[in-house]
């Protein structure tokens, strides 16, 4: 479908609920609705592949590398069908990552996307609270009479001509609670695994390496990693590996607010791999979508 090419970066805006666009959660687990699309957590960029003569589309998340998936946990209350959540691509037969896009017939260029768990099992992705605006979770529901919500209008996102700057660390001293809004101090760091496989310039791997890090700053961990491998911290790009089956996606954002091991490749800025990456400009005013 040519709304979905190979390597491009999207946003899915929903038709029924106005300006709000499918997004990542900051947790790293969870897809909700947000009318926030600078971000890299509303920019999906598609990844194609074909099984059995049949051409299906995976949506990998520009900010941590996970694919847009049909989960097996119930929609919570007042949401319908099962929840959508950011998953790796482990498996080369995996099911829940694979999705198929059908024009709505209307002619207004919206698709519908449904994941097919067998025959007779196709689930459409759809968004919530058209009367109850707080239910803000993307869900997986059956089809039935083919409600808007279930309406997407899909809108290339244009690239960045260099990568962004990554965020600088910062503390965080808690969050205001109260009458007074007295902080609640700050918030204790969490820990977790880093696996990380270092390539060369000729993108070979280099075997793989393990440590524990502690916080979620983006700087720091591409500082920490740069002091592992021998080199400058300006001239390496860390790359979330998402799966067996994912691909690599740059890491450019502070860490998810969890505490899951997290893999990486490290690329020298110099090797082909870095030079083809790709960035999506998520502050570009949105084009209208092509027919």
């Amino acid at each position: 479908m040519n709304r979905f090419p190979d390597g491009t970066h999207v946003w899915l805006r929903s038709r029924a609920r106005r300006g709000y666009y499918v997004h990542a959660d900051e947790d790293g687990s969870g897809v909700s609705l947000s009318t926030d699309r600078a971000t890299l957590n509303a920019a999906w960029r598609v990844h194609r592949i074909v099984r059995q003569g049949v051409t299906y589309i995976l949506l990998r998340c520009a900010a941590y590398g996970r694919y847009l998936a049909l989960s097996a946990s119930l929609a919570r209350d007042g949401h319908r069908g099962r929840e959508a959540a950011q998953s790796d691509f482990s498996e080369p037969q995996q099911l829940n990552v694979r999705w198929r896009a059908v024009f709505e017939p209307d002619g207004s260029g919206d698709v519908l996307l449904f994941c097919s768990l067998g025959v007779g099992e196709e689930r459409y992705l759809r968004a919530n609270g058209r009367y109850r605006r707080w239910n803000n979770g993307v869900t997986v529901d059956v089809l039935g009479s083919g409600s808007t919500m279930m309406h997407w209008t899909v809108v290339q996102i244009p690239l960045r001509p260099a990568p962004p700057a990554l965020p600088k660390p910062s503390t965080d001293l808690g969050v205001p609670t109260g009458l007074l809004q007295r902080r609640t101090g700050p918030v204790m760091d969490r820990q977790r695994t880093i696996r990380y496989m270092r390539a060369n310039d000729k993108d070979k791997l280099l075997g793989t390496e393990t440590f524990s890090f502690l916080g979620r700053s983006v700087f720091n961990l591409t500082n920490e990693v740069a002091k592992k491998v021998g080199l400058d911290m300006s001239t390496i790009t860390l790359c979330v590996h998402a799966g067996f089956h994912g691909r690599l996606t740059p890491l450019v954002v502070d860490l998810p607010r969890n505490e899951d091991p997290l893999d990486l490749v490290v690329l020298p800025n110099s090797s082909p791999a870095a030079m083809g990456l790709r960035h999506p400009n998520v502050d570009a005013p949105e084009p209208a979508p092509s027919i």
